[in-house]
């Protein structure tokens, strides 16, 4: 059996592509309460979060170490490939606290028997998911 992969590897950084890098720094900074690490040049933002780390970069053409490759921002909203969850202790309190942040939810917290969970997106309409784990199965 081997080892985890990357060997050495000491952090996952999410990478998000955003149409509005200040309007998306405002968001992650003041209504998630992400800690802004840094702005590079105007494309591109870092953040710590949850134990994690965030890169929201600004669309870009493909470059020589990904030839076929182009970053856009999601062209529907509706239509997901991936999402960040957020585990919290108590789901209707992180919703009453982000929506006094300014956030904008899909929908109140549904418990759905072992878990309650609710929705967000962000300004470019990335889903951000909050889910408690309740224990009830």
């Amino acid at each position: 059996m081997s080892g985890p992969f990357p060997a050495g590897a000491s952090a996952l950084t999410t990478l998000l592509v955003v149409t509005d890098l200040a309007r998306s720094v405002v968001f992650y900074r003041d209504v998630l309460g992400a800690r802004l690490q840094g702005e590079y040049g105007g494309t591109s933002a870092v953040f710590e979060i949850a134990g994690a780390w965030l890169l929201i970069v600004t669309g870009g053409e493909p470059t020589p170490e990904k030839p076929t490759v182009s970053f856009t921002s999601p062209s529907d909203a509706d239509r997901v490939d991936h999402e960040i969850i957020f585990r919290v202790d108590d789901c209707r309190a992180a919703y009453e606290e982000l929506t006094r942040r300014g956030a904008t939810f899909l929908a109140p917290p549904l418990d759905r028997g072992g878990e309650i969970r609710c929705f967000l997106r962000d300004p470019d309409g990335h889903l951000i998911e909050l889910s408690q784990l309740t224990g009830a199965r």
